[in-house]
């Protein structure tokens, strides 16, 4: 099984002037520690407007500044929001080959819809058109990484004329295709689609195996893919703090684990937020107590019991669990000891079985993924490719006089019907 870590970038009031600063600077050599520790994947998530859950508006750039410091570890997009609101799909194209070239073929691309009202109606997206306006823009943006030119679309969602997307991504086609997922439902839907499922949402080994079950009987019997490779994975997140005494690992690790749940809650579900006022730290104090939060659990615990319960996840096939250590007011020491002492005590097992696994898993799979191979959609190719003028030549085909006026006052009026 392989090891990730997760970042919202959780900032919980009240804010120092530099407190967000620091908290990207120690999210930074956080990943730097985890990449000499062998943690296999950084995941970064992308939301926006969402105070103290989540202050990763831009996680292309924090991805790209981890490229630089970085030599080995994966770096995943978890999630870019697909809505052609957020991200036309041009520009994710565009981003994900930029980054994969920049850190040498280690970017997995996440993709996702959202659904808190303050994002979406923040970018006058649709709730009920989202799931439609993701699927276009997925499939579309995989063949942009892939088409020379990109045949262009007319689609219901974005529209753009035939283009070659550059740059390409190193790897080919293009970067590993997950999914977030929040329920069986998406995890069924990842399966279908050849892609690999970011799960979530907190569950325990035994409903784990449950999930892993049904994506990968899904993906046997019924993969169509919505990109131009599969990627037949199922991935879940966890809380994590590591010590030598478990009471000392869920004093330092449990409330920021609980007060992401609560943040997450009162975004999606429970809350009414204002912005630039509401108070989430403050209301979670108010309302959860230690008491309530239980014993050791996932990657909270000492080495031992860590062990012992993402042993359980191994044994019911998840492929990889992510870590959720920066939440809350966990602090940036304790989480570099945590990563330091879990890699010491408990990676080395896991890796020691790692390849034995994933070599079973390819023999299993492999007609699976060969038949789902035969599903890729299709690219049209352009034969010819159409030219496009430069507007001074335009114009000039159009019998007009080419002038600096005639550039702009032409194509104001007359030239922008013939264009569209």
């Amino acid at each position: 099984m392989q090891f990730g870590i997760f970042y919202e970038h959780q900032l919980p009031r009240p804010w120092a002037e530099d407190a967000e600063y620091r908290l990207l600077r120690e999210a930074l050599e956080q990943v730097e520690l985890a990449d000499r520790l062998g943690i296999d994947y950084a995941w970064e998530v992308e939301h926006h407007f969402l105070e103290e859950y989540s202050h990763s508006s831009a996680p292309e750039v924090f991805l790209a500044a981890c490229s630089q410091r970085t030599r080995r570890i994966r770096l995943g997009h978890g999630i870019v929001l697909m809505p052609p609101n957020y991200n036309h799909p041009a520009r994710v194209a565009e981003r994900v080959a930029t980054l994969d070239l920049l850190s040498g073929g280690r970017v997995d691309w996440g993709t996702g819809e959202s659904s808190s009202r303050i994002e979406l109606e923040g970018f006058n997206i649709d709730y009920l058109q989202k799931r439609e306006m993701w699927m276009e823009a997925v499939r579309e943006a995989a063949k942009m990484m892939v088409a020379e030119p990109y045949p262009g679309y007319q689609g219901r969602y974005f529209s753009m004329p035939h283009r070659n997307v550059v740059p390409k991504p190193l790897q080919k086609p293009h970067p590993p295709l997950w999914l977030a997922c929040s329920n069986r439902d998406t995890i069924r839907l990842a399966a279908r689609l050849g892609m690999g499922a970011l799960t979530f949402a907190f569950v325990d080994p035994h409903e784990a195996k449950y999930w892993v079950d049904e994506y990968y009987t899904t993906f046997k019997r019924e993969c169509e893919p919505i990109g131009q490779e599969v990627n037949p994975n199922v991935a879940m997140v966890t809380g994590f703090m590591c010590h030598e005494r478990s009471d000392v690992a869920l004093a330092r690790g449990m409330e920021g684990f609980r007060f992401f749940g609560y943040a997450l809650m009162h975004y999606y579900i429970t809350g009414t937020h204002v912005p630039g006022r509401f108070n989430i730290w403050e209301d979670f104090k108010k309302n959860s107590s230690p008491e309530t939060w239980g014993g050791p659990t996932g990657g909270i615990g000492n080495p031992d019991e860590i062990r012992s319960n993402l042993e359980k996840f191994e044994e019911m096939g998840v492929d990889q669990v992510i870590f959720i250590q920066q939440g809350g007011r966990n602090q940036h020491e304790h989480i570099c000891e945590s990563l330091e002492l879990f890699a010491a005590r408990v990676l080395p097992d896991f890796k020691e079985r790692e390849e034995k696994r994933l070599r079973r898993k390819e023999e299993e799979l492999g007609p699976y993924i060969e038949k789902a191979r035969q599903k890729i959609p299709r690219i049209n190719r352009l034969d010819p490719v159409p030219p496009v003028e430069s507007y001074p030549v335009l114009l000039q085909k159009m019998g007009m006089e080419v002038t600096e006026a005639t550039i702009g006052k032409k194509l104001a009026g007359s030239v922008s019907g013939a264009v569209s």
